[in-house]
């Protein structure tokens, strides 16, 4: 197979002190005046055997994208040895444009650089245009480790079971700063009403004593490979504030395939702290209510399988059943007690109560008219040659130091013909 690595890389202005819309608050954003860990993450897949193309996703706070693309820019010019191509706002715009010229019409919510779910569909798409035939999405602040990742990301993908049943998305597990696979569950008396880690470390114990490939109930967004008949034909989920890889297993069941949890592939995931428990707490106030009416209103859908919570013991099942809203109000409540963050606890108490429901009651049709979109826009756009061309000019008239040798390779690694390159190299010199 030809794979490529995509990954996002979330950036924050550090003197911006004031709120940002839900929906655009991610877990580790790197201050501008920072490199984070993304070049961490490059150094560690120098060694990996069989790498192709890297495609690195830019999203940033309004003001500051084109810095935010320099940046990374820079720091990927430190590692010659990789093929990347760094996808920023002005690459995005392309894209854009180009579904607009083929009648498709815009998307920037659905396909952009702002929300975890849009940017992993930016990512699915240049990948399409740029004609792989697998992704491999890994996060910026993870570490590989071994030198046969991409080969263990491939293994049994596009393959039957013994069953016959076709593998097109798997995921693998991550080892922490610890040294383990298990959540850091806190069985505190806060916590009473949401056991999540606790649930998860069920699940977990026994997937890793079966088989190496098993249906999975869990998927770790930076550790997680989809054949294009996967990513082709199912979108993420452009409303969900976070979570958006376990959702994208939940709508693969939902549309007749899964994932499939692989025991032997796994990376080490090596996050700086969270500046706000409180917030990250209340945007999973959103994802988990979302997700119940979305799953609710599935129900309704006659071209849909059912997916019942009973199936997804022991995680994330209970998450998914009646009372979910009385049990997160409490959860935050009783955090607000306990818990340093006491502001943004509250807050996300009172958004359980009202804000959070109606988010999800007006959302959540939504996605199910966007995915019946998605498998013609991705048809449409697959190998697009002008598109294809626009991107490669576009990425490599921002790289430092691009000369003629490396815009072959990214051009190869991009399956683009080498006479192109040719022109593109004139057009660098205009």
């Amino acid at each position: 197979m030809n794979p490529a690595i995509v990954i996002p890389t979330f950036h924050t202005g550090r003197s911006r002190r004031g709120p940002r819309a839900l929906a655009a608050s991610y877990d580790h954003p790197t201050p501008l005046t920072k490199n984070g860990e993304l070049p961490r993450c490059l150094q560690s897949l120098m060694k990996v055997r069989g790498l192709g193309q890297v495609i690195i996703l830019v999203s940033a706070e309004p003001g500051i994208e084109i810095q935010a693309t320099e940046k990374v820019l820079n720091i990927t010019a430190q590692f010659p040895g990789l093929n990347t191509i760094v996808i920023g706002t002005p690459e995005h715009l392309l894209i854009q444009q180009r579904m607009e010229q083929l009648g498709l019409g815009k998307m920037a919510k659905e396909i952009g650089l702002t929300g975890y779910s849009a940017v992993r569909n930016l990512g699915l798409v240049v990948a399409n245009v740029l004609g792989f035939d697998a992704v491999v999405f890994l996060d910026d602040d993870e570490v590989v480790d071994s030198a046969d990742f991409l080969q263990n990301a491939m293994y049994g993908l596009g393959k039957l079971t013994p069953k016959g049943i076709p593998i097109l998305a798997k995921t693998g597990f991550y080892y922490n700063s610890e040294g383990t696979y298990l959540s850091k569950s806190q069985d505190k008396w806060y916590n009473h009403f949401w056991q999540q880690g606790k649930a998860f470390n069920k699940w977990i114990e026994k997937a890793m004593r079966g088989p190496r490939l098993s249906r999975s109930n869990h998927v770790c967004g930076g550790c997680l490979a989809l054949h294009k008949e996967a990513f082709k034909r199912l979108s993420f989920d452009p409303w969900i504030m976070r979570g958006e890889d376990l959702d994208y297993m939940l709508n693969l069941r939902m549309y007749g395939s899964d994932i499939w949890f692989d025991n032997k592939w796994s990376l080490r995931h090596l996050p700086p702290a969270s500046a706000s428990e409180g917030t990250r707490f209340r945007q999973d106030i959103y994802r988990w209510l979302y997700e119940y009416r979305k799953m609710e209103y599935s129900r309704t859908q006659i071209d849909l399988l059912q997916v019942k919570p009973a199936s997804l013991e022991p995680y994330p099942g209970p998450f998914l059943e009646p009372g979910i809203e009385r049990r997160i109000r409490i959860t935050a409540l009783l955090r607000s007690l306990a818990r340093p963050d006491k502001s943004a606890y509250r807050k996300a108490a009172k958004a359980a109560k009202v804000e959070a429901s109606e988010y999800a009651q007006a959302n959540c049709a939504k996605y199910f008219e966007f995915q019946f979109v998605w498998p013609e826009l991705m048809a449409r756009m697959e190998g697009d040659q002008i598109l294809r061309s626009a991107l490669l000019q576009s990425a490599v008239r921002s790289m430092p130091g691009m000369d003629p040798v490396r815009l072959e390779q990214v051009a190869a690694a991009a399956g683009i013909d080498p006479g192109t390159t040719s022109e593109i190299r004139m057009n660098v010199a205009e």
